[in-house]
């Protein structure tokens, strides 16, 4: 049984943070349109939807995966590295109770679960202003003990890791190498190079959740499954920020 955790879109949605982006406006409505797509194309690719309320007091709340990162044995609760993201987990940790035993990311450490790409046993955590070294000795002290290697990964000119890298098969990688290098151990297909954001692709199973907004790059991907992500796109959100996915028994 495969779960997605996801949030609604809050009102509040255009004062979120951004970093590498120009603040235009986002038309809230479509966004939840939006949204309520991305959900229908979990549920059809075998995931049951665990939908946790909108919370209009916290801007950036629909991007749920920033909050937790999830193993088979266990989940770890950030501290998101934006200060006015901090009050996310606490609902976040409530529902994930139920299904995992419960870490918790502790000051000065900060870690947002975008800079996190789990492929099998091995943890990638990128270094970005969101997430620094304290955060990834404390999420390695957390995994180590189930078998987990973690390592530290450089970022550049992108929001997270996995805005520069992302998984999409057993043993390959969606990259775009001018924000992050390495990986050299997978199979790596390179976005288009007028697509730099396109290396953000959610894997569920043998299928991808994809951006409608990058066509040059999907015409390298197998079994994609497009979504419009163009509103939270302009809140500097992808498809991966929008669920946490795990596996439960049924």
């Amino acid at each position: 049984m495969r779960i997605a955790l996801t949030r609604g879109v809050p009102s509040t949605i255009n004062r979120c943070e951004l970093t590498h982006v120009e603040r235009v406006p986002i038309d809230i409505d479509r966004a939840r349109a939006q949204h309520d797509e991305y959900e229908r194309a979990l549920e059809s690719l075998g995931c049951t939807i665990v939908r946790i309320d909108a919370a209009d007091e916290l801007p950036d709340s629909v991007f749920i995966e920033d909050t937790a990162i999830v193993v088979d044995e266990v989940a770890v609760i950030t501290r998101p590295g934006a200060e006015s993201r901090r009050a996310e987990t606490a609902a976040v940790a409530d529902v994930l109770r139920e299904y995992r035993t419960l870490r918790f990311i502790e000051p000065p450490a900060t870690i947002d679960g975008g800079d996190v790409l789990c492929i099998g046993k091995r943890i990638y955590v990128g270094v970005t202003p969101r997430s620094n070294a304290d955060g990834v000795r404390q999420l390695r002290d957390h995994l180590a003990p189930f078998g987990y290697s973690v390592d530290a990964v450089p970022v550049r000119d992108c929001l997270h890791l996995k805005s520069a890298v992302t998984q999409i098969g057993e043993e390959t990688v969606l990259i775009n190498r001018a924000w992050v290098d390495g990986f050299e151990a997978y199979e790596r297909i390179e976005v288009h190079p007028d697509e730099p954001l396109a290396a953000n692709a959610l894997r569920i199973g043998d299928a991808l959740i994809y951006s409608s907004m990058f066509p040059r790059t999907r015409e390298r991907l197998k079994n994609v499954h497009v979504v419009d992500a163009s509103e939270l796109a302009k809140a500097e959100g992808g498809v991966t920020c929008c669920s946490i996915v795990l596996s439960c028994r049924a």
